[in-house]
């Protein structure tokens, strides 16, 4: 995430609580509002269903009053021994003449209990013979009634009245109750009676009731529309009407929404038994309650409420993680400040509690970083005095073997001078407890072990120095160029007779070089491949030349040190690399 400003992640504690903040505002807020919404169309259609009940009685009460007229019309037919004697026997014309007025007094007397109703009453015999109150109100003729399905339907079950749709044309569509006429006793049936009523006269009983959005729908139980405010469905079947029927049977609910017509719709259900039938009201919800409840007007409420919720969560959010991420940024800027600077103590409980205990582990950082520090310089320092406690009686030891073999040799003066050398050589090494003296102190010494080894060998060796200007105050540590000296005149010169040994000393930049060559006899490769330190440096044959690499690297690090190069024949030469400190 290194994409991510230093200042965003600082405040990553703010951001991701105000983030989550606003998830559950927003969450709480739309469910609360759904809810809500939705709880008031529960209490409203609720409220609905009981008042359009209440209509809709007034509604079944119309039809349950011509049903009533019905019954009573078919029990007159059905004790009129007139009726059973014309449409089930023979009789001569005289006899019918009298039996037609008879029945069309009678059929006239029955008709006035529908007088608020505009229909036809047809009566049919097993001979033939019919009679109709108002023959052009329903077109049908006889024939076509004998072989119709009302007729059919009617013998199949003659002690029940029916109601049947029955449709010539677009324009007229009839619902006809239907009864056979039967003797009680023999249960003989000599003819059959029709109660014809157009679909528009039955559409009457609810118009009133009915609005743009708010339908009804008479339904027979195979879901073919009966009759219906919207006339363009007469006479289609839905399948839909038989599914919400059954689950409003099966609901203690007295409504449900549901699909209709691709639209949700509130569906309500009565079943009318004396017809057989459902009569459904079926409503509009966008039509109906659109406007009840506002969903723009909502939504500005709600978008309103998460506003203010959100400007509230943000200021105190920011007010209560600010201490911490000041905090954190002055912890980041810690390190940048070698862990001198302390965090300053302020804001909340918690926060503070953080920053004292922060101070606290820089207190106790400051402390172990002191101790390991001086526990590092004694082990430096121990290690410097073994080193050099290991180069002293090297050292010494060398010189003396090289007394002891002059003594013998020459004599007490040429010893007198060599004693003399060698005192001059321990007050300036051993007796002088400083690490590091100048390269002027270096090469007085490094003059006076020439001395004693030329005494010793002879003027066969020469030896040559050449030192910068700048150079003979730099501080250097003691007894880095001796052992190079007693390298070449112990082990450089033992095939080759005489030879020059050259110390070189001069500054490159900020480092100081100092190069001790001779022509020599060399070594081979082989011997140059030497074993490693544990520091992974090169080892050198001799205590003295591998004290001077540890003592270098020890003192200034592991880029300094010593650098030998060598070919048989050709001599060596022994570069060392050290920073320039005057």
């Amino acid at each position: 995430m290194r994409w991510i400003p230093v200042s965003f992640k600082q405040r990553g504690l703010f951001i991701n609580m105000f983030f989550i903040t606003v998830v559950i505002i927003v969450i709480v807020s739309v469910t609360i509002a759904w809810t809500t919404i939705r709880m008031s169309e529960k209490f409203f259609f609720g409220k609905f269903s009981i008042m359009n009940a209440t209509v809709m009685n007034q509604v079944i009460d119309s039809f349950e009053s011509f049903n009533y007229s019905i019954v009573q019309a078919s029990n007159n037919f059905l004790t009129s021994g007139t009726i059973k004697s014309v449409l089930s026997g023979k009789q001569s014309d005289r006899q019918k003449m009298t039996s037609f007025y008879t029945i069309g007094q009678q059929m006239k007397r029955i008709q006035s209990n529908f007088v608020p109703y505009d229909m036809d009453i047809v009566i049919m015999g097993i001979n033939g013979v019919s009679f109709s109150t108002y023959q052009n109100y329903w077109p049908i003729t006889d024939r076509e009634l004998e072989t119709s399905t009302l007729r059919k339907k009617t013998l199949e079950q003659p002690k029940k009245l029916m109601y049947q749709y029955h449709r010539l044309d677009k324009q007229k569509q009839y619902i006809v109750a239907t009864r056979a006429l039967m003797e009680r006793i023999t249960e003989k049936i000599y003819g059959s009676m029709y109660f014809a009523i157009s679909e528009k006269e039955i559409r009457k009983f609810y118009t009133s009731y009915t609005s743009p959005g708010n339908n009804v729908y008479l339904v027979d139980k195979t879901g073919l529309i009966v009759s219906s405010n919207q006339s363009k469905l007469i006479g289609q079947k839905s399948r839909d009407f038989l599914d919400y029927a059954a689950k409003l049977k099966n609901s203690s609910q007295k409504y449900i929404v549901g699909k209709f017509m691709g639209k949700d719709q509130v569906i309500l259900m009565n079943y009318l038994p004396s017809f057989d039938m459902y009569l459904f009201n079926i409503i509009d919800k966008q039509t109906a309650f659109g406007d009840l409840i506002d969903s723009k007007e909502i939504t500005l409420i709600l978008m309103g409420i998460v506003l203010l919720a959100l400007l509230i969560v943000f200021f105190a959010s920011r007010r209560l993680t600010n201490s911490l991420s000041i905090l954190v940024r002055q912890i980041s800027n810690v390190s940048k400040n070698n862990f001198d600077q302390y965090v300053a103590v302020t804001g909340t409980y918690e926060t503070k509690q953080i920053g004292n205990a922060f101070n606290s582990m820089l207190d106790e950082l400051h402390e172990y970083v002191e101790q390991l520090m001086l526990s590092q310089k004694q082990q430096r320092h121990a290690e410097l005095a073994a080193l050099q406690q290991q180069i002293n009686p090297h050292f010494l030891y060398n010189t003396l073997a090289s007394i002891k073999f002059l003594v013998k040799q020459r004599g007490k003066e040429d010893s007198e001078a060599i004693i003399n050398a060698l005192i001059s050589l321990l007050q300036n090494t051993i007796g002088n407890v400083s690490e590091t003296i100048t390269i002027e102190q270096e090469l007085d010494n490094l003059k006076n072990y020439v001395l004693i080894n030329q005494m010793r060998y002879g003027n066969r060796i020469q030896v040559n120095y050449f030192v910068g200007l700048d150079c003979k105050h730099v501080q250097i540590p003691k007894l880095i160029l001796q052992p190079f000296i007693e390298n070449s005149f112990f082990h450089g010169f033992n095939q080759k007779q005489e030879g020059t040994i050259n110390v070189l000393i001069w500054r490159d930049n900020e480092l100081l070089k100092c190069e001790v060559t001779d022509n020599g006899d060399g070594m081979s490769p082989i011997d140059e491949k030497l074993p490693k330190t544990k520091r992974k440096q090169q080892l050198f044959s001799g205590i003295g030349v591998r004290n001077v690499h540890e003592r270098i690297q020890l003192i200034y690090g592991e880029p300094y040190g010593v650098k030998i190069t060598s070919k048989p024949g050709e001599g060596t030469k022994v570069l060392i690399t050290i920073p320039c400190q005057s």
